[in-house]
């Protein structure tokens, strides 16, 4: 798990609206193993998502503007990377599964169709090869009767057999790369379960690395190797998962923790909170982007941007630690 397949450099992504400029990802850096899960988490419109669009090369462009950093995919800039080039590579080298397969899935074409469409696009096949392979890839996400559903539209299925629709399309070929982008929201418990189990057995069988985009730390603890906790476009705490949740250095990820529901807790007590609201990305001006609302400001945090620190094995912006 040494070999490097992406590192993400002081990424800076902002949003041109009329005369306002919205910094939605600002000097964002981590890296990834080959066969290693990175957990992303944070509040909604911490930039998660503007993260993962940015490295599939998915952001609308205009309003979104890639000022600043490099994605390095393999050794190569994707940045560098023209439209056409980027084609290639999306579906065959890097993948993502979307947050909601409805709204990603095509309603007027058939599930085989659009599978078949991946095999089809990228490895040269025939009709008949690409079909039979999308049945193959069916029986692997584990749909019953796959020979049925290839010929159903997406509104046919229920929204986890769509999820794992979107899971075959994502893995039709060994990406070496998969960005997950909420993959079991609105899915209930038990069907969220099987899609996590899913991912986890596919990932080990192809070798691929994932991207695990979430807002549940419980999703990420069980399936991920490190994380990195978002806020206000930042990366405010990496570090490996077991350190970060059991260990946590940033108020925010305190914070975070501290708000997840105990089933031992007594129900006369009340639940801790993160207090005040994520300030709007155009609105901070200087300091520490968490300064409203951490209970251990300091004279720094008001003023200057805290720099990235080695604190116990994570990495931490935070002045608390200088």
């Amino acid at each position: 798990m040494n070999e490097k397949i992406l590192k993400v450099e002081d990424l800076h992504v902002d949003f041109h609206l009329g005369d306002r400029v919205i910094p939605a990802v600002d000097g964002v850096s981590f890296s990834l193993s080959k066969g290693e899960t990175l957990g992303l988490v944070g509040e909604s419109g911490c930039g998660k998502s503007v993260t993962a669009l940015s490295i599939m090369r998915l952001l609308q462009m205009p309003p979104a503007r890639i000022t600043r950093g490099k994605i390095l995919f393999r050794g190569e800039n994707l940045l560098n990377k023209s439209d056409e080039d980027m084609r290639r590579i999306r579906g065959k080298d890097m993948s993502m599964i979307f947050q909601e397969p409805m709204t990603s899935l095509n309603p007027v074409l058939t599930i085989g169709y659009q599978i078949s469409e991946v095999f089809i696009q990228h490895q040269n096949l025939s009709k008949e090869e690409a079909l039979s392979k999308t049945i193959d890839m069916l029986e692997l996400v584990r749909i019953p009767l796959p020979e049925r559903v290839v010929k159903q539209y997406p509104h046919q299925l229920s929204g986890g057999m769509r999820q794992r629709v979107m899971i075959a399309v994502a893995l039709a070929c060994e990406p070496g790369l998969i960005i997950a982008d909420e993959p079991t929201t609105a899915l209930d418990v038990t069907v969220e379960a099987q899609i996590l189990e899913l991912i986890n057995q596919l990932k080990s069988k192809i070798n691929s690395s994932i991207i695990m985009i979430s807002h549940d730390l419980g999703i990420v603890a069980e399936v991920a190797d490190k994380v990195a906790v978002m806020y206000s476009g930042r990366i405010v705490e990496y570090g490996d998962v077991y350190s970060v949740f059991t260990e946590p250095k940033h108020p925010y990820t305190k914070g975070l923790l501290e708000a997840i529901p105990d089933i031992d807790m007594s129900r006369k007590k009340r639940l801790k909170e993160i207090r005040g609201v994520v300030p709007y990305p155009d609105e901070i001006k200087e300091g520490c982007r968490f300064k409203t609302r951490c209970d251990c400001t300091k004279e720094d945090c008001m003023v200057k941007e805290p720099p990235f620190l080695h604190v116990g094995g994570n990495l931490v912006r935070c002045w608390n630690y200088a």
